[in-house]
C-alpha cells in the first residue's frame, strides 16, 4: 500500500508537469485555433533561464523563478509576432509547420549557448522529506502538486473575474466579432502567447527537483503533454490538467507493477481507449455532424 501511494504521488507530481505544458497547448488553440508544436521547447527554454538566473548568477531562488517567468513571457510575445502572425489566415499546415521549425531552432540555440549537459536547478524543497508514519513523501514532489493548484486557481480567476480574462474569453469563442466589439484581439492573442510561455517556464523550473533540464527534453516532455490535452478534451483548460495527471499516474504506475517498457505504451493505450469512446476527450463538448 505504501508503494502505491508513493507512485501516485509521484504520477501526480509527473502529471502536474505535463498537465501544465498542456494547459499551454490550449491556451494558445483557444485564441487563436493554432497548434504551438513548440510549447515543450518553450518550457525547456525557460528551464534554462532559471538555470541561468539561478545556478549561474546566483540568485534567490524565487527572484530568478519570477525572472526566467518574466523573461519567457516577453519571449512568448515575440515568437507570437514574429513567427505566428505573419502567416495567420494561411493553411494551418504552415502554421504547425512554423511552429515545429520554431521548436527546432529553439533546440539548437539551447544546444549551443549551455551545451548538451544534463542540468539541475538546487530549489529550496530538493532536500528534505515528510513523514507520516511510515511512508516517506519526497518535499520536491509535494511542492510541484500545491504549485499547480495554486497557479491553475489564479488562472481561473485571471479569466473569470478579470476585464483582460474576459476578454481572452471573448476572442477565443468568436475572434471576429470580439474584434468588432472593439477588443484588441491582436494584443489579446500576443498576451495569451506570453501567458503560455510563462505557464510552460513554470512548468520547466517545477520540473527541475524531479529530473533534470537539457536541450531534447522539451520535445520528449512535449509529446506527452499534447496527448494530455487530446485526453482531456483539446480547448478545455481544465481538462488539460486532469488529462496530464491521468497520464502522470498510469505512465508511474506502469513502470513499478508492469514489465520493462510497459511505462511509455501504457498513457497511449489508454488515451486510445479513452477516444475510441469519447472521441471529444474526457472534458470536450460533443458536437454531432449531420450527414
Amino acid at each position: 500500500m505504501l508503494d502505491f501511494v508513493q507512485q501516485l504521488v509521484s504520477g501526480v507530481a509527473l502529471g502536474c508537469v505535463y498537465g501544465l505544458i498542456a494547459l499551454g497547448f490550449v491556451l494558445v488553440y483557444k485564441a487563436t485555433e493554432v497548434v504551438n508544436f513548440a510549447q515543450g521547447d518553450l518550457m525547456m527554454l525557460g528551464g534554462f533561464f532559471a538555470f541561468t538566473f539561478i545556478g549561474m548568477m546566483g540568485l534567490n531562488y524565487w527572484i530568478g523563478f519570477a525572472g526566467a517567468v518574466a523573461a519567457m513571457a516577453a519571449f512568448g510575445m515575440l515568437a507570437e509576432r514574429v513567427v505566428v502572425r505573419p502567416i495567420l489566415g494561411y493553411p494551418q499546415f504552415s502554421i504547425i509547420m512554423a511552429t515545429i521549425g520554431l521548436g527546432y531552432f529553439l533546440r539548437s540555440v539551447a544546444g549551443m549557448i549551455w551545451g548538451t549537459d544534463d542540468l539541475k536547478i538546487e530549489t529550496p524543497f530538493s532536500q528534505g522529506v515528510l513523514r507520516m508514519g511510515s511512508l516517506v513523501l519526497a518535499y520536491d514532489k509535494l511542492s510541484v502538486i500545491a504549485a499547480t493548484v495554486i497557479l491553475c486557481t489564479l488562472l481561473w480567476l485571471f479569466f473569470n473575474k478579470t476585464t483582460l480574462g474576459t476578454a481572452m474569453r471573448a476572442s477565443s469563442e468568436n475572434m471576429l466579432a470580439a474584434y468588432y466589439m472593439g477588443i484588441p484581439v491582436k494584443r489579446v492573442v500576443s498576451i495569451v502567447w506570453a501567458i503560455s510561455a510563462a505557464v510552460a517556464t513554470c512548468a520547466g523550473v517545477l520540473l527541475a527537483p524531479i529530473t533534470f533540464i537539457h536541450s531534447n527534453v522539451g520535445l520528449v516532455l512535449g509529446l506527452k503533454a499534447f496527448p494530455a490535452a487530446v485526453l482531456g478534451g483539446f480547448g478545455s483548460i481544465p481538462g488539460a490538467v486532469v488529462g496530464g495527471v491521468l497520464i502522470g499516474v498510469i505512465e508511474s504506475m506502469a513502470g513499478f507493477y508492469l514489465a520493462e517498457g510497459w511505462k511509455d505504451v501504457a498513457p497511449y493505450l489508454v488515451l486510445l481507449a479513452v477516444l475510441l469512446l469519447k472521441p471529444e476527450g474526457l472534458f470536450g463538448l460533443h458536437v454531432r455532424k449531420k450527414v
